[in-house]
């Protein structure tokens, strides 16, 4: 989480499990995340299947987590420090 900007523009997250998620909302969750215009996920190479696959082991192994920002009801994956 960002603590740059205003205090009207800092985010207002919460971290959410992926245990806590059903299967297929985290799959799709997943699915939307590698594919993202501009993101480096959507250039790198490697299937969907495989890119999906790769987040998945980041969240199990902690080095990405879910994110839910309060302010605009939207969640991301963001790595881990």
């Amino acid at each position: 989480m960002s603590d740059q900007g205003t205090p009207e523009q800092k985010e207002q997250g919460v971290e959410i499990s992926y245990r806590d998620l059903d299967p297929d909302t985290l799959r799709r969750m997943i699915q939307e995340f590698v594919s993202r215009d501009g993101s480096d996920w959507a250039a790198s190479g490697g299937s969907l299947e495989e890119k999906v696959t790769d987040v998945q082991a980041q969240l199990r192994s902690g080095k990405a987590k879910i994110v839910f920002d309060l302010r605009t009801n939207t969640a991301n994956i963001v790595a881990c420090p």
